[in-house]
């Protein structure tokens, strides 16, 4: 069930980290976030933000993990960065241990969510990223489930995201 939907446009990839390290502020409990977009889109941007808001220590540089598909970082909550660009089909997800990992106490950000849309939990937040210019990007938030509504809510009233809306 769908509960609240945002759309968000940056203006350059470090709009796209303050975002996300606004989101990470702003989680007071474990969630997953659904990542979708083309390649160089900005979802690793807003990971490294989301990585800051969750206070990860500055020491951890965020990267996609591409090649190692899933990254691991400490801060507020756990952080996995998961990458399912490379990965074929649930099958894979299985082997990764991906379906362990949806129920820990941690924040969950995954890359092409959407390889694995019908398996994501049904409390979670969707982003889409759109390439809209150079540096423009159009992401848009869905949250569903009732816990999430109020971090979009958050977003609706906050009138310092970076001239963003």
């Amino acid at each position: 069930m769908i509960t609240r939907q945002y759309r968000i446009t940056t203006r350059a990839p470090d709009e796209t980290q303050k975002l996300g390290k606004k989101i990470g502020k702003w989680i007071e409990h474990p969630v997953v976030i659904g990542l979708s977009g083309d390649l160089g889109s900005g979802k690793t941007a807003f990971v490294q933000g989301l990585a800051e808001g969750l206070e990860v220590p500055g020491q951890y540089y965020i990267t996609s993990p591409t090649f190692t598909l899933i990254n691991e970082y400490p801060g507020r909550f756990p952080l996995f960065h998961i990458d399912l660009y490379r990965l074929d089909g649930i099958s894979d997800l299985e082997d990764i241990g991906l379906d362990e990992l949806l129920y820990d106490q941690a924040v969950i950000a995954i890359e092409w969510a959407e390889k694995m849309s019908p398996d994501l939990p049904a409390e979670h937040l969707a982003m889409t990223f759109k390439i809209t210019d150079d540096d423009y990007r159009r992401i848009s938030l869905i949250a569903y489930g009732h816990t999430l509504d109020n971090l979009i809510k958050a977003l609706e009233l906050d009138e310092n995201i970076v001239g963003m809306k």
